[in-house]
């Protein structure tokens, strides 16, 4: 259970400073004990796995330490929170925002040596400008980690927008990003406790909201791809009387089952907003934390592709069911995608398990289906 706000703010967030402050305190002992451990294990030159971890975590805690004194000074500057919310102080907020993911991405990319290739369509200058005076909706598949952190980066740093982002409650327990996120608009979901209604409501709200520079960031999918998200995945299909969908969605070994409900929300709720498609494929198979490990240093090419709907392209018109089916068009050629772009030895795309004997599917209730 997500302990309360004040907690968060008087408890977790001095902690980090503290563990921050102690870590870089202790670093040069960390570092010889990773290098004399490295070898002992016989790691290869080059390698070390654990000096290469530790440097990174230095780079996370300082940055998310001088973050949160940043956020505190403007806390004090807004008149003790009095005017966060004004439009001054979000620039502010998401000027922070794009020196923290800049500041890790360039660290990451030096530590772990990922090189990350975005496809897009070439655009002439006044194109990209008519591009920024609409709102998007950014509609992502969610694997492999820190995979949220380059799209949302990219978004920022790139593409000069302000991204609004659905996330799980728990990524509140992140002091840095509890903070931050929570004084832009962005929304935490926490489907056991605010259950589906309020859960579309809240996405509704961020899509009204958008101006034309804004970006709300979806990942239908609801978590990381594990075999055994896929498994449940189809099964719910079936539970619900969707033994259509649970067909397609056998054929996407590589994605898991889109929850359409709060994506079809965000499309209905801003009809000027262009639809964006995210695929990206190299760490998507980066499943456990046993994975990552192995995997450091990384050593390859991270490859992403953006595909975009305009606004009077997109079925919003039509009726739910079209659009549900449009939905899951669109994620199997993302699949397709990434079976045709995955980089290096994972070219070929682990099959996961097969899915148990389908159970007889309950009955189909207004809160399932928009949950499909």
């Amino acid at each position: 259970m997500l302990p309360p706000r004040l907690v968060r703010r008087f408890v977790l967030a001095p902690l980090a400073v503290v563990i921050a402050v102690a870590v870089v305190v202790l670093s040069p002992l960390l570092a010889a004990v990773t290098v004399v451990f490295g070898l002992v294990g016989h790691a290869r030159p080059g390698r070390m796995r654990g000096t290469r971890l530790l440097y990174f975590t230095l780079i996370w805690l300082a940055a998310e330490t001088a973050a949160l004194f940043m956020c505190l000074g403007l806390w004090v500057a807004s008149g003790f929170g009095g005017r966060l919310r004004t439009e001054p102080y979000q620039s502010r907020h998401y000027a922070i925002m794009r020196w923290f993911l800049d500041l890790l991405y360039n660290a990451a990319t030096r530590t772990f040596g990922v090189r990350v290739e975005v496809d897009e369509p070439e655009l002439t200058a006044e194109e990209r400008l008519a591009r920024l005076a609409r709102p998007v909706i950014v509609l992502s598949r969610h694997a492999g980690p820190g995979d949220s952190f380059l799209l949302v980066r990219q978004l920022l740093t790139v593409y000069g927008r302000r991204p609004r982002v659905v996330m799980k409650a728990t990524m509140q327990l992140d002091p840095g990003l509890d903070v931050m996120a929570n004084r832009l608009p962005n929304v935490f979901i926490s489907r056991r406790r605010t259950g589906e209604k309020t859960f579309i409501e809240q996405i509704e709200r961020l899509a009204r909201g958008l101006d034309p520079t804004g970006a709300l960031v979806i990942f239908p999918e609801g978590g990381n791809w594990t075999p055994g998200r896929w498994r449940r995945g189809i099964q719910r299909l079936e539970r619900l009387g969707r033994r259509d969908l649970a067909a397609r969605a056998r054929e996407m070994p590589n994605v898991l089952a889109p929850r359409t409900g709060g994506a079809l929300a965000a499309i209905t709720a801003c009809p000027e907003a262009d639809v964006i498609f995210v695929a990206h494929a190299g760490l998507d198979r980066l499943v456990s934390v046993g994975d990552v490990w192995r995997s450091v240093p990384m050593d390859q090419v991270v490859r992403a592709k953006w595909w975009r709907v305009p606004y009077d392209e997109v079925p919003r018109s039509v009726d739910h069911e079209a659009q549900v089916q449009w939905l899951y068009d669109w994620w199997e050629r993302i699949d397709t995608w990434i079976t045709e772009n995955r980089p290096g030895d994972a070219a070929a795309p682990a099959t996961p398990p097969a899915t148990p004997s389908a159970t007889p599917p309950d009955e189909t209730t207004a809160t399932a289906a928009l949950d499909m």
